[in-house]
């Protein structure tokens, strides 16, 4: 069996620990790029670990290498016990239930949590991150149920299953089919790890589930972003809509980042439009409903909610977020100090994760209001009371075909549900381990229930569009604007629908149009018409 996305070989992340980006995570999980450990994260890795070995030599007491886990404790594990002390705990732990992750969450995971490793901290031997980085380059992704984790110790269940296979257990997905671990690392020339004191538990303290389906949800909101304010030009245009409300001095006047730069997007997109031009004088155009004229202030909100998930995701992907911690150079703590190897390891909250827990729910909130404005303007171009002198529901004969009516109600149903979803995960908390662990995040939640929203508003940014377009079609053919043209960003993202999607004329079964849109949607093929200097095929 073979992995095609092993299989790519494009470009090479180095993990130093310290300079990952969103577009690493992305190029690895997507696109089949690879990684290796740097030289100097390397080197320090290995400082740690002699470190934990001379720990473990001497008998002394640090919480997890030579202690049990959480409650546990205060039990001691004799080094001779150290190896299976770490089996144990990986098995133990790998109690997730639910659907299996989708592979590009896998493999974001194995490079987030190499990454983490590779900043020194965590006491483990290198040959730990080398395991990680062979699996991600021979197409061997761990099977990891979604759910069981509440964030507090890190994902625990999650990266438990995550880690299994390096010992040879548990499942995983080696082109297309799910195998036994060793099976799988058989077939690509790898033998299973023995892990060693400590690197159980370095395995398994950290917060990559929920930073993964962050980091690639940021991703894709990013383009998700630029394409609604494709959207809402589209639906200006179509429903004669100012551009007056975008002016660069109004939007100075309320300097919020998002908003200057939706509203610089818009002036962009609409652009040379002679059909702003043919009724600028009109009376009925001295304000426009809120879903268009407040474009820039609602999507310019959605984008600094998402900056704020960015400045999060940046810090936590290269963070220790492991626990205890160790630092060779000691004296960051009183020698003294219980179980602390004299001063060298501090047993302390970096797995917790409420950072990234409150930044997913603000992040999904924000992402849903995204989808909400956008039905309301879908709702307006179907209605012939509002849209300017546009067919009913814009079907071509109104009661014999109904047109697109149903299309709002699929982006209503769904702008609905997120309304649940958006409930913050964050703000409930059920201890675990005995109270040991009495505060947790629910952070994997919040990520969960914020990739579901986001597949939501794609869904609706792509009924918008074609809506939006089917109400340019009629628009441009209305006496009344007979030979003007939309801005110029507008006309290339409506011809480039028209070449995925035909109008509608005798209605049709909308499912393979609505995906196709969708399509558009994902994968950005719209969302770089918002960029100064954008042309036809870009």
């Amino acid at each position: 069996m073979t992995d095609p996305i092993a299989s790519r070989g494009r470009e090479t992340i180095v993990l130093t620990g310290a300079d990952l980006t969103i577009a690493d995570v992305e190029a690895v999980a997507r696109n089949g790029a690879g990684a290796v450990l740097d030289a100097g994260a390397r080197a320090r890795m290995q400082e740690s670990r002699d470190v934990i070995e001379r720990l473990v030599d001497a008998g002394e007491v640090v919480y997890g290498v030579t202690t049990g886990f959480g409650d546990l404790a205060t039990h001691y594990v004799a080094p001779a016990d150290a190896r299976t002390l770490q089996e144990n705990l990986l098995m133990s732990h790998a109690a997730g239930v639910g659907a299996a992750l989708d592979r590009e969450i896998v493999r974001a995971m194995l490079l987030l949590r190499a990454n983490t490793l590779a900043l020194g901290h965590s006491g483990c031997r290198p040959a730990i991150v080398d395991g990680l980085l062979a699996l991600l380059e021979n197409g061997v992704h761990p099977v990891v149920p979604a759910q069981g984790s509440v964030g507090a110790s890190g994902d625990l269940a999650p990266l438990a299953h995550l880690a299994l296979p390096l010992i040879g257990r548990g499942r995983v997905e080696l082109g297309g089919e799910v195998v036994p671990s060793l099976v799988a690392l058989r077939e690509v020339g790898l033998e299973p790890l023995v892990l060693e004191a400590k690197e159980g538990l370095a395995l398994l303290n950290g917060t990559q589930l929920m930073t993964a389906i962050g980091a690639l949800l940021l991703a894709d909101a990013d383009r998700l972003t630029r394409t609604a304010s494709v959207a809402a030009a589209m639906s200006v245009e179509a429903l004669l809509g100012t551009d007056v409300a975008f002016a660069a001095p109004y939007q100075l006047a309320r300097p919020h980042p998002g908003q200057i730069a939706v509203a610089a997007e818009l002036r962009h997109l609409l652009r040379d439009s002679s059909l702003q031009t043919s009724h600028k004088g009109d009376a009925h155009k001295v304000q426009d409903p809120y879903s268009l004229r407040c474009a820039p202030q609602v999507h310019g909100a959605v984008r600094d909610a998402l900056d704020h998930l960015r400045r999060v995701l940046d810090i936590e992907m290269n963070s220790a977020t492991d626990n205890p911690l160790v630092f060779p150079e000691g004296g960051v703590v009183a020698e003294d100090a219980l179980a602390t190897g004299g001063g060298m390891v501090i047993s302390g909250g970096n797995f917790h994760g409420e950072p990234i827990a409150l930044a997913l729910d603000f992040a999904k909130l924000a992402i849903s209001e995204l989808g909400a404005i956008s039905e309301r303007r879908t709702a307006l171009l179907l209605d012939a009371r509002l849209n300017g002198g546009l067919p009913a529901f814009l079907a071509p004969a109104s009661g014999l075909d109904s047109g697109m009516m149903i299309y709002q109600y699929t982006a209503a149903a769904l702008a609905s549900e997120n309304k649940v979803l958006v409930h913050p995960a964050s703000a409930d908390s059920v201890p675990t381990s005995a109270n040991q662990e009495d505060h947790v995040s629910m952070g994997p939640i919040a990520a969960r229930h914020g990739r579901t929203v986001l597949e939501h508003v794609e869904r609706i940014v792509g009924i918008e569009l074609v809506v939006a377009a089917q109400a340019l079609d009629f628009r441009l053919a209305l006496p009344a604007t007979a030979g003007a043209q939309p801005g110029a960003g507008v006309a290339e993202a409506h011809a480039r629908i028209r070449a995925r999607i035909d109008h509608l004329g005798a209605d049709r079964e909308p499912g393979p149009d609505l995906a196709a849109a969708t399509d558009l949607v994902h994968g950005g093929f719209l969302a770089g018409l918002v960029e100064p200097g954008a042309v036809a095929g870009s």
